[in-house]
């Protein structure tokens, strides 16, 4: 939103007020409201699901390392099946993936949530991954069709809002019900969570409606295209990092004994990913999407480096938060670049397989990081962020001459797709 500040005080503009405006007429209209509720049981439960099958699985094996594998394991088959999915959806629609999917996650949960041994788990894990329903691969394309090209940028920042609120949220319902009674409860409202919202979703008039964009025949095939190949190198450097991050704050107050700190740190960390992604998307149209992706890199690469002095108290929050606002800020641009150097007809599956890679070596990282938690302690976890993230710079920086596309101001169409695509492309 944009406002001037003199002697402390706000000067209300009148593009203040037309935005203001915007979101009024936004929340007037039918379909924009039926799409932000449907979803948002659905988003909620993938809010909580990464944290119900972490405590689920230490509850029941009391180790780490197999709580570490399991996210592993459902993190790996749920990404190595967003490129098929965002293929499949580009090519046929979003409504039978839905009616099928959802239904079958559904069960998946509720039958994870009775297993107990190792074995039961872990492959409960894994088919939990293969099952996952397109939630926000179906959500992002139908604001197209569900308001007017005016409003589309407001569309996407409400839709991007909610879907962070749930991502705060989320955490803190997983942890609370997982520590309070058991995590088998918490992955049944997960599992009621997702069939109220997916079946909505997938029974709503936009779904049915949904055409898939157009594809350019000319153009060469994604994996030919040296700047995606450098995003998919740079994003498997990071979803280690990142992998093992996620495994490493639970890991860290599960052994110091302060676990329900767990959603707290995470949840500042979304709530100021979601403030990052807010105030770059102010910026974002002022410098070239490669050029700010890259000096943003740089400066939330620096920033995660005292990570691994923290402890899980206030050096760990506040880390967090730092962490959290650079992030929002430099997946805007991110998102941005792949906008700029992706084919036309291939918006939901670059996307989609784009999160293949990063999500397979993000459930590595996260493997990794239960062992290294148990056998060396979490501090290390966040040691391998760091070192991934420089490595991911450098893979980008160094391959710069490739990302000319990018090297340019946004247009109008390709800064609101990129604030759609600030969703888990796997999900």
């Amino acid at each position: 939103m944009k406002g001037q500040f003199r002697y402390g005080m706000r000067i209300h503009s009148p593009d203040r007020l037309k935005k203001m405006r915007q979101y009024i007429d936004f929340l007037k209209l039918r379909n924009a409201r039926i799409l932000i509720f449907s979803a948002f049981p659905a988003r909620l439960a993938y809010g909580t699901v990464g944290l119900s099958i972490f405590f689920k699985a230490q509850q029941s094996t009391h180790s780490i390392a197999i709580a570490g594998f399991a996210i592993g394991l459902n993190s790996i088959a749920g990404s190595l099946t967003a490129g098929a999915r965002g293929a499949f959806i580009d090519r046929y629609g979003q409504k039978w993936p839905l009616r099928l999917l959802v239904p079958l996650y559904f069960s998946m949960l509720i039958l994870m949530s009775l297993a107990e041994t190792k074995s039961q788990i872990l492959v409960m894990a894994f088919f939990l991954g293969v099952s996952m329903p397109p939630i926000n691969l179906s959500v992002r394309p139908l604001w197209k069709i569900a308001v007017d090209q005016s409003l589309l940028r407001t569309a996407y920042a409400i839709d991007t809002s909610v879907m962070s609120t749930t991502g705060i949220f989320g955490p803190i319902i997983a942890t609370w019900i997982s520590l309070t009674w058991n995590a088998k409860f918490s992955l049944q409202l997960c599992a009621i969570f997702m069939l109220i919202g997916g079946l909505a979703l997938s029974f709503s008039k936009l779904s049915r409606q949904w055409q898939p964009e157009p594809k350019d025949d000319k153009a060469p095939p994604m994996y030919r295209i040296r700047a995606l190949q450098l995003l998919a190198l740079e994003g498997a450097f990071l979803g280690i990092g990142w992998g093992a991050f996620d495994i490493g704050i639970p890991a860290f107050t599960t052994q110091e004994n302060v676990q329900s700190r767990t959603a707290i740190i995470l949840g500042i960390a979304g709530l100021f990913n979601v403030f990052g992604g807010l105030f770059a998307g102010t910026i974002s149209k002022r410098i070239s999407p490669i050029k700010g992706f890259l000096r943003t890199y740089r400066i939330w690469m620096i920033a995660c480096l005292p990570l691994a002095f923290t402890y899980p108290n206030w050096s760990m929050m506040m880390m967090a938060a730092i962490i959290g606002f650079l992030g929002g800020i430099q997946m805007v641009f991110y998102w941005e670049v792949s906008e700029a150097i992706r084919p036309k007809g291939t918006a939901v599956q670059a996307l989609g397989w784009l999160w293949t890679i990063e999500g397979s070596f993000a459930a590595l990282g996260s493997a990794v990081g239960g062992v290294i938690s148990e056998n060396y302690g979490p501090r290390w976890c966040f040691v391998l962020t760091s070192v991934a993230m420089i490595s991911g710079y450098f893979v980008i920086s160094l391959g710069i001459k490739h990302f000319a596309a990018a090297d340019r101001l946004p247009t109008e169409e390709e800064d609101v797709a990129a604030l759609a695509d600030t969703e888990d492309p796997a999900r």
